[in-house]
């Protein structure tokens, strides 16, 4: 909003410095400030009422060390990072660019869900909350308007070199890489990026390349099964990751700082040439949202920081992997999920392990067994007798490793 407010008095009006407004990266640090601000300042004030109100986290008994004076300590503070990403990204963004639009959508559908599933928890003493079929509803709703919307949308491009003559019907532009004339196109493709791969695309289209000529027409189908898959999957593990204090929170936060740059890089047209990556237009319009995001995450983690003050639930659990989710796929890295989001996977599979390791000993040896101590991951190290502050602080470790990784992968051509 005050991104148009300050275009029509930069048009209308010869104030000194009005133009700012124009820059991403300002819009960008102003974006972190506000979140910061709306996060700490006014999440005391929403931590008090949800405390006032006896929104209180109701804690089973596993047998962890410390965990049962956790009981009673306010959750749904997930409200606090949503508001901390929309306040600043309807302040300072263009309203009109699809991919925020996106972004929006997606966190407040996400949020939505994650608010539901607390409030049955919270008031309706239900420790089971929403059921997960109707979680697993919601996520692959969410998953087919943003894969149909990648598709289908016309303001949804990449940038990509052709050789004359062209074949679609767009403008050509022309410059030169060195000593070497360009021609590329504005184009709709279901290209992607992949580290380690030839020229580091990847067409979705080519899966069913092995079923013959008109493998191109099911490249929908296979696209939104990918979105399906990495939308579900990243949310439910951020959802599995916030178990103890500050380490969804934490990671979250360079996961999103990681985002940004790749945003940045990917929607600024001299640098993605200069890096040979895909371009892709008008994406740099998500670093003020990616701002915005890892702003609140930082906000939140001065709260959620061990021993944490208010707990996030599923309200931010599952709109923060939503939002890491759909960013992704939205610049076209959604491929490098499994590396920079390697502790939400970690976390996923050694679920999926124990239980499947459990259920298959039980049925073949008549009793259940376990790898880990308990899962999630954290749980197990929390059973060896680690101190939750080591635990975050090592995921923490691993995750910066994991961003470093993957920002690298970009000049890996």
């Amino acid at each position: 909003m005050l991104y148009y407010l300050f275009s029509y008095l930069s048009k209308n009006y010869s104030i000194p410095g009005i133009g700012v407004m124009q820059y991403i990266t300002f819009r960008m640090a102003m974006a972190v400030i506000v979140s910061l601000l709306v996060t700490t300042v006014y999440g005391r004030r929403l931590i008090d009422y949800l405390r006032f109100k006896q929104v209180g986290e109701t804690v089973r008994n596993l047998g962890l060390e410390g965990q049962m004076q956790k009981s009673g300590t306010p959750t749904m503070g997930g409200i606090i990072i949503i508001l901390g990403i929309l306040i600043p990204t309807l302040l300072f963004a263009k309203l009109d660019n699809i991919y925020i639009i996106m972004m929006l959508v997606t966190t407040i559908w996400l949020g939505l869900i994650g608010f539901l599933d607390d409030y049955i928890k919270v008031f309706k003493k239900n420790k089971e909350g929403l059921a997960g079929k109707f979680k697993i509803t919601g996520q692959v709703g969410l998953a087919l308007i943003i894969g149909w919307t990648m598709y289908f949308h016309t303001n949804i491009t990449i940038r990509q070199e052709v050789k004359l003559p062209v074949k679609y019907d767009v403008p050509v532009d022309f410059h030169m890489r060195g000593d070497k004339p360009v021609y590329t196109q504005d184009v709709k493709s279901t290209k992607t990026t992949m580290p380690f791969y030839k020229n580091n695309e990847f067409d979705y289209a080519k899966v069913l390349k092995f079923i013959g000529p008109g493998y191109e027409h099911y490249a929908l189908l296979v696209f939104m099964v990918f979105v399906i898959v990495i939308i579900t999957s990243v949310s439910n593990g951020a959802n599995i990751t916030d178990g103890i204090d500050g380490l969804a929170t934490g990671t979250s936060a360079i996961i999103g700082l990681t985002l940004a740059i790749l945003a940045y890089v990917s929607g600024n047209t001299m640098i993605a040439d200069y890096l040979n990556i895909m371009y892709i237009p008008n994406s740099g319009e998500l670093v003020i949202f990616a701002g915005a995001f890892v702003g609140a995450c930082v906000g939140f983690l001065w709260y959620n920081s061990y021993p944490a003050q208010v707990f996030m639930g599923d309200t931010g659990s599952l709109a923060i992997g939503g939002i890491i989710a759909v960013f992704a796929i939205i610049i076209r890295k959604e491929l490098l999920v499994p590396v920079l989001c390697g502790v939400f996977l970690v976390e996923n599979l050694s679920v999926i392990m124990q239980v499947g390791w459990f259920k298959f000993t039980k049925r073949k040896y008549g009793e259940g067994r376990r790898i880990f101590l308990m899962a999630p991951l954290h749980h197990h190290y929390q059973k060896k007798g680690f101190h939750e502050s080591k635990i975050v602080t090592r995921f923490w470790i691993i995750c910066i490793f994991l961003a470093i990784i993957t920002v690298i992968t970009l000049k890996l051509r």
